[in-house]
């Protein structure tokens, strides 16, 4: 296969970590499993956030765990696959240290792109559209630079498992939103979509955070969600010319 003809593939929502050490390994398995079957056709990967439920980086100190899939990335990285990560709402303290360890680009906010003429916005989803203005301002004090100072000054045993227990808390209040299709005038992403659209066209919107795979045509634009890797195991795939929704065994 040569370079033209590689694909270009987007996943998130792993929540590695949950809801239990032996279970977040065998999903970290069957990710890495799925990265071995598709690396024979990988020209880019983009992984749209909440790789881990929760995910601080301290001076010099990072959560334990996660060697199989830091690794794999790695190797991707070191053979030439650009890989891109957007922090998501459970891993938004990522700062250096996957740039660096594995050399992946590191967003913080949806960006554009365009892919064999076709344009693209991708990004984790969290925060667009309108309403939620609770869970906006707590994205405001977590992206805090004194903030995250202030969070750093606490150990990470005790900082790391405070943060697991509100992290599974906020799971539970939402997880039931997360099974169904809301209707276009209550999804957020939706809404956040027809508004750009009035400024700005792209082709195609991928997002995760939703949880939900989701595959709709939204006016000339089409928008897809990533789905998640704890229930689904859903991604999606470019080839050049066609984008597509999967999933994986």
């Amino acid at each position: 296969m040569t370079l033209e003809q590689k694909k270009i593939y987007f996943f998130s929502d792993f929540h590695l970590g949950v809801p239990s050490y032996e279970e977040s390994l065998l999903r970290e398995k069957k990710i890495c499993r799925w990265l071995d079957e598709i690396r024979p056709t990988v020209g880019q990967l983009f992984i749209l956030g909440d790789v881990f439920d929760f995910w601080f980086e301290y001076k010099h100190v990072v959560p334990k765990g996660y060697v199989r899939l830091l690794g794999k990335l790695a190797d991707f990285a070191d053979n030439g696959i650009p890989i891109t990560i957007f922090t998501g709402n459970h891993d938004m303290w990522m700062f250096d240290y996957l740039p660096k360890q594995i050399g992946v680009k590191l967003l913080r906010e949806p960006q554009g792109y365009e892919f064999n003429g076709s344009k693209f916005l991708i990004g984790h989803g969290d925060g667009l559209g309108p309403g939620d203005k609770g869970y906006k301002f707590i994205k405001k004090v977590f992206a805090n630079k004194f903030c995250q100072w202030l969070f750093a000054r606490l150990h990470p045993d005790f900082g790391i498992n405070m943060a697991n227990f509100w992290s599974r808390k906020s799971r539970q209040h939402t997880g039931h939103h997360d099974a169904v299709y809301l209707g276009d005038d209550k999804e957020f992403l939706v809404q956040y979509i027809k508004e750009t659209e009035k400024h700005k066209h792209y082709d195609y919107y991928i997002f995760g955070h939703r949880h939900l795979p989701i595959d709709k045509q939204i006016g000339s634009s089409r928008y897809v969600n990533l789905g998640d890797w704890i229930t689904y195991f859903t991604y999606a795939v470019w080839d050049g010319t066609n984008l597509e929704l999967k999933k994986f065994e």
